[in-house]
């Protein structure tokens, strides 16, 4: 892009400064998990001005995505989530450098996908296993991440909080995170956004052959997309205050 063409992010460096505004363009951000929270914490990275992202989701579009995904559209069902939000930031930011990952991080993958020196991780996961493996990895390479709790079955956005992991609670999907880090010896020492209000009742299906997925929770359009900002936020105050 031309100078002129720069001008898109006027009012981000009016707010943060041309060095922070630097910082963020400097940087690396992994995010995995392209759904109701992943999508949304990657598109505010980029119309932030983050310079380089690497974003992880192996699933297509599908019909009871629309309620709450970025990209979800009758238009869009069967494409590729990955493909769809490259496509759409590199739109927002046609300098950005974006790598898709379309594929599913089991734990053999983890190594691989934390090669890079990336800045900040976001984990949007929402299977545990996966979700586990990638923190443990994180934390053991020393790169920060930001995990998003559970943000389904809940419709009260001011009850979302941002804390170390160790302050988490009346959040189910942080307490089984907890208790199987724990016996890994990681009971402090990253960040997560959660929610203390209680899943309504019924919101929570036990579903079966459905991979990687053992319960379907109901969600509301706006929840997810909380999440995934205040994930957002968190790399970006983080990224652009870092002294160089």
């Amino acid at each position: 892009m031309n100078e002129q063409d720069n001008s898109w992010l006027a009012r981000t460096e009016l707010l943060l400064g041309s060095q922070r505004v630097e910082n963020l363009k400097q940087a690396h951000i992994l995010v995995v998990g392209l759904g109701g929270v992943g999508a949304y914490a990657a598109e505010m990275l980029c119309r932030a001005g983050i310079g380089e992202l690497t974003i992880v989701d192996a699933d297509e579009i599908h019909i009871t995505n629309i309620n709450r995904q970025l990209p979800a559209l009758h238009s869009t069902i069967g494409e590729s989530k990955a493909d769809l939000l490259a496509n759409r930031m590199l739109d927002i930011n046609p300098d950005l450098k974006i790598h898709c990952i379309k594929e599913y991080i089991c734990d053999e993958k983890t190594d691989k996908l934390l090669e890079p020196n990336y800045s900040f991780i976001v984990d949007a996961i929402d299977t545990l296993s996966p979700k586990v493996n990638l923190i443990v990895k994180a934390i053991a390479k020393g790169t920060p991440i930001v995990s998003s709790m559970g943000a389904g079955g809940k419709l009260d956005p001011t009850r979302v909080s941002i804390s170390d992991i160790s302050k988490s609670h009346h959040c189910p999907l942080a307490h089984m995170l907890r208790k199987r880090l724990s016996r890994l010896g990681i009971k402090t020492g990253f960040t997560v956004v959660f929610s203390d209000e209680l899943p309504l009742p019924g919101s929570v299906i036990a579903i079966e052959d459905e991979r990687n997925k053992k319960s379907n929770v109901g969600t509301i359009s706006y929840m997810p997309a909380v999440f995934g900002i205040a994930c957002a936020s968190v790399v970006i105050r983080e990224v652009a205050f870092t002294e160089a």
